[in-house]
Order: structure tokens, then C-alpha cells, then sequence
């Protein structure tokens, strides 16, 4: 196993005794992304690196995904692609996000892809490229009816005709981005895709070659296999958890992230003595109670509060009081633990498993929030 400390301040020795730690399961993810490809093929596959990987680390993600064939990469800032490219990554990288003209220079240095989103913003491209004596990278944002960013679809003829006039703007994709393609009510969706496809309607009326077509999410793969296109863009899916549980299981991918502490201390909780910040919660006989060391400060959200389980020698049990930035209490009932025993806050231990699903049930959220807001300060240790 290896192990990847984000933190720039922790000592070699708070690197050995941290805790609270994440595991990441190489195999897994490079069992799914094998599914993935699979499924999609002869269609390319762009993984989508965005906000640590979906918490299981930039770098070390993708420098698996370029030793077992990725076609391409995403992420959504100019800092993500310049750390990968900084990492020794070579594949094909692309920004998903908007772009400020002072970053320009820096996509065509680090040769990333860039999202052109508008006129302005591609004059702007080709404006800084030419100075640079480099061709810059897009691909073409069309916006279908997400309203975030994009050229609407029904003004992407002239925009792609400016935009095949600028000399050093080299387009290598064209694609856009489905707001509701996990839900199983695809009425918006093949909306957005029918205005897709009258977009790309433009390469064959002006005898240009068309670029590579993007527009599958993870959502879409599941569903609509007509969505694929030349590439499709799998986020959460590669990462072993479906966006949303009314979706077909059409591919058997599994979690690679488990997420655990370790008990660090043990106590004899007495009627009618509230536990935690705001003395939220009170048992009415005695309980025992374990501390471990991990909160909302790690990401563990305090919105759980009340609601949460873990596991402790195979056994569930609540979280007790509210979440606190560095620790939780845990109601261990009639039951013994001990310093050191290990605490699956995220993943299985052979007999149960808690899900990101049901940490994003009891949070009021979504799987993506609960598996991005892992704090990198919690070690990333590598199987």
C-alpha cells in the first residue's frame, strides 16, 4: 500500500499516527473503469477527475487511469490540470469550467483543453495563442438546457462559424452536459439531446470535419446508450456509486473508497448527562460511549447529526449529539471497545456495509457532496 498526505504541514510521525484515514482500492476502480469501457465501446472514455477525484485523489487517480489506457481526462479547473500535468499526466486533459482571460496563457503552456463558452471568450483565445505562437486546444460548450455555461443552442451556428475563423483556435471537441440524465423521467433529457444533435447539424452543412461529441454523464450511460457519441464522461460511476438509486444496475461497478477511525477513547455515559455541543442528546439510563476522531472538519457532516451510523466490531451503532469538528461520540449500548478498535464510517467490514447513498440519506444530501467533501486532511492510503 501506498499512501498520499495532502496536508503540507503533517510530520512524518503525525503522517504514521493519523487515525482517521480514507482507503482507496486500485483494483476496483480499474475493474470499473474496464466495465465502463465495455459498455461505451468504440467510444472513447474522458473520466472526470474533478474535486479530488470524487475525494480519492487527483494524482494518484489518474496516474492509474494513464497506466491502464484512459482516452482522456477532466477536471474542473486550471490548478487540477496543471497539477496533473506537473505529475508527470500526458493523456488529453480538458477543463470542464469557465475560463478568465489571464488563465489562457496558462491552458496553452500546460496544453489543456479548454472550454470555449462564448465569442468573446474565444476571440480572446485565439487573441492570447497568436501572441503565444501556439495553437489552443477547445472544445465547443453548447448549452442544451442546463443555463450554466455555454452558447444556447439556438445561436451555435454563428458562434461556430466565428469560431472556425480564428487561425490558432484548434477545435478538438464539441460536446454539452445533461441536468437531469439520472432521473428515470427522461423527457428534458432527450430534449437537450435532440438540440445537441441539431447543433452538430453544422459540420455537415459547412463540410467540416466534425470534432469529437461529447454529452454522457454517468446518469445518461445508464440509460441512453444513443447519448454516447465519440467519448463519454463517467464521474461518479467510475468511482464505484450510481447517481441515484432509481437507476438500472446495468454495470456491476463497485466502491473503491472506504473511509475508517479507530476508537480513542471509552466512557460510562450516566442518565441524564447531555453529550456534545448543545446538548442535543441525553440517554435515559447508562450507556457506554466511544470518541473517534473524526468530524465535520474532515467532511463527516454535522448535518448527520442524530442520524448517523458506524461500524464497530461488526455491529452498527448511532452517532450520538451533534457532530463536532474534530469527533463524534458513538452509543455502543451494552457493548465493550476498546482504544485502537477499528470504525468504518464509510465502506464494509465484511458482515455490514454503510454506502455513500445512505451518508448522503443522512445528511439530506447526494453521494457526490458526501464522497467531495472528504477534507484532504484525511491521509489517502492506496491498495
Amino acid at each position: 500500500m501506498t499512501a498520499e498526505y495532502n496536508h503540507p504541514t503533517i510530520s512524518e510521525d503525525e503522517k504514521i499516527i493519523r487515525p482517521t484515514k480514507v482507503e482507496v482500492d486500485l483494483n476496483t476502480l480499474k475493474n470499473n473503469f474496464n466495465l465502463i469501457k465495455q459498455l461505451a465501446s468504440p467510444s472513447k472514455v474522458n473520466i472526470v477527475l474533478k474535486a479530488n477525484a470524487y475525494g480519492h485523489g487527483l494524482v494518484r487517480v489518474a496516474k492509474l487511469l494513464q497506466e491502464i489506457g484512459a482516452d482522456y481526462l477532466s477536471v474542473a479547473v486550471v490548478e487540477e490540470g496543471i497539477l496533473l500535468r506537473k505529475a508527470g499526466i500526458k493523456m488529453p486533459i480538458l477543463v470542464l469550467g469557465g475560463v478568465w482571460g489571464n488563465q489562457v496563457p496558462l491552458f496553452i503552456n500546460y496544453d489543456l483543453h479548454i472550454t470555449a463558452s462564448s465569442l468573446e471568450k474565444v476571440k480572446q483565445i485565439n487573441e492570447i495563442s497568436t501572441q503565444l505562437k501556439k495553437k489552443a486546444k477547445v472544445h465547443i460548450k453548447i448549452d442544451t438546457g442546463m443555463e450554466r455555461i455555454g452558447v444556447h443552442y439556438y445561436n451555435s451556428d454563428k458562434f461556430l462559424e466565428a469560431v472556425y475563423k480564428c487561425e490558432n483556435v484548434l477545435v478538438e471537441g464539441i460536446y454539452s452536459h445533461f441536468a437531469n440524465a439520472d432521473s428515470t423521467d427522461l423527457t428534458h433529457t432527450k430534449l437537450q439531446l435532440e438540440r445537441f444533435n441539431e447543433s452538430l447539424q453544422f459540420f455537415d452543412k459547412n463540410s467540416i470535419e466534425t470534432p469529437i461529441r461529447h454529452i454522457a454523464n454517468s446518469g445518461a450511460m445508464l440509460q441512453m446508450s444513443e447519448t454516447y457519441f465519440d467519448m463519454v464522461r463517467p464521474g461518479i460511476l467510475f468511482y464505484g456509486v450510481y447517481p441515484s438509486k432509481d437507476l438500472p444496475r446495468v454495470i456491476d461497478v463497485k466502491p473503491a473508497l472506504t473511509w475508517k477511525s479507530l476508537v480513542v477513547y471509552f466512557k460510562v455515559i450516566k442518565p441524564g448527562h447531555p453529550v456534545g455541543y448543545g446538548l442535543t442528546w441525553q440517554s435515559n439510563k447508562n450507556i457506554r460511549a466511544v470518541t473517534v476522531p473524526v468530524g465535520y472538519g474532515d467532511g463527516y457532516l454535522r448535518s448527520m447529526s442524530h442520524k448517523a451510523k458506524v461500524l464497530l466490531n461488526k455491529k452498527l451503532y448511532h452517532v450520538i449529539g451533534s457532530i463536532s469538528m474534530d469527533q463524534i461520540i458513538v452509543n455502543i449500548e451494552d457493548n465493550s471497545a476498546y482504544n485502537g478498535d477499528e470504525v468504518f464510517l464509510l465502506g464494509s467490514d465484511g458482515t455490514n456495509s454503510i454506502t455513500a447513498e445512505d451518508l448522503a440519506e443522512w445528511a439530506g444530501t447526494i453521494p457526490y457532496e458526501i464522497l467531495t467533501n472528504i477534507n484532504t486532511r484525511v491521509p489517502r492510503i492506496y491498495k
